[in-house]
């Protein structure tokens, strides 16, 4: 079920009303591509739930063209395009939302985090206070660009389950067999766009993006991603190349894949996340 809680966005979630004096933050999730709000969700795997465990307030917002939020075209579902009409958005989820809490933590997955991290470079006036992703590294293989662009060229693509499957789930003994049909009900199409862009203009803005960031950075990669070219080095030359964030957390999650989130380490990833939200609150000033 989902609400206009973003203003002209759908999305799902639950604030809580923080105590005078409780440093809280507010979390906001943005998915990524071919998934809705819905991804941080789904029934046993619910990024939603552990937050609510935890008193913490978490809104996951539906981007453009997903879930009941509006489409925008071709040219505005770059990744630079959605993260700049995002900014709009968070600002108004603040003045609805915002009141008692010590600010917004983002947390993004995949496509999702490209759009967070970008929006971290450059929102120097919303008051965000820490960034938290997964699924996204330096560079996608060099094979990617050639295949997504020879998608069909139509505005909205959808991805055979048993094709995506193999995508975004790790080496088997790393989920749950039955992670991949339950994971099933945030699926849905993708803007081309979107799926062009990343292979197309992240590997050569990734260093200036990250450069900018000047907040507090968590970030978890898996080892068995196969969207992003992924090693040690490369982990950790995200975190080196992350030179104005005040504090980073950079690391590699054995034996899993690109979405962590449905993986037998999703539990940890999430309750990392949601700690150092409740972090980066506390260290407010």
């Amino acid at each position: 079920m989902t609400d206009r809680i973003f203003g002209v966005l759908s999305g799902r979630g639950r604030i809580v009303q923080n105590r005078l004096g409780d440093k809280k933050p507010l979390v906001i999730a943005i998915h990524g591509g071919t998934y809705t709000s819905a991804y941080f969700d789904v029934p046993g795997f619910s990024l939603l739930d552990r937050a609510r465990a935890l008193d913490i307030s978490l809104l996951a917002l539906d981007r453009p063209g997903y879930g009941e939020s509006p489409a925008i075209t071709d040219a505005k579902a770059t990744i630079k395009t959605q993260a700049e009409f995002l900014v709009s958005q968070l600002h108004d989820a603040w003045k609805l939302h915002g009141e008692g809490h010590a600010g917004i933590v983002l947390i993004g997955h995949s496509i999702g985090a490209a759009i967070a991290c970008r929006i971290a470079s450059a929102a120097s006036d919303l008051p965000l206070i820490g960034l938290a992703i997964s699924g996204v590294c330096l560079r996608t293989p060099p094979e990617h660009k050639p295949m997504w662009e020879a998608l069909p060229d139509i505005p909205f693509v959808e991805i055979p389950s048993e094709q995506k499957d193999v995508v975004m789930f790790g080496p088997e003994g790393s989920f749950d067999p039955t992670a991949p049909a339950r994971s099933r009900i945030a699926s849905t199409t993708a803007p081309r766009a979107e799926l062009v862009d990343i292979v197309s203009t992240w590997n050569d803005d990734v260093h200036d993006i990250l450069a900018n960031i000047r907040v507090p950075v968590h970030l978890r990669q898996a080892e068995q991603d196969n969207l992003w070219i992924v090693s040690e080095d490369e982990v950790s030359g995200f975190g080196r190349a992350l030179t104005n964030a005040p504090r980073v957390d950079v690391a590699m999650m054995r034996n899993t894949g690109h979405c962590m989130d449905f993986h037998t380490v999703g539990a940890a990833l999430q309750v990392q996340q949601l700690g150092f939200a409740l972090q980066c609150a506390a260290e407010r000033d």
